[in-house]
């Protein structure tokens, strides 16, 4: 099962690294896709939507489930 993000304020590959590291933080192993140019965030698989969604917050990117 694959989760989705919509995600904002990434504008480059330094902000789709920190947002994959916020990831993998909570969900080891996650494969993790950043389009830069939509905001779409996939974690594969899913896991805990909240608990992404927040990582992904925390680490400055807020973020809603897509």
């Amino acid at each position: 099962m694959t989760a989705s993000f919509k995600v904002q304020e990434i504008h480059c590959g330094a902000c789709a690294k920190r947002v994959t590291t916020a990831i993998q933080a909570v969900q080891p192993g996650a494969n993790v896709q950043v389009d830069i140019a939509s905001g779409l965030v996939t974690v594969h698989p899913a896991g805990d939507a909240g608990a992404i969604a927040k990582a992904i917050s925390d680490a400055g990117y807020p973020a809603a489930a897509a």
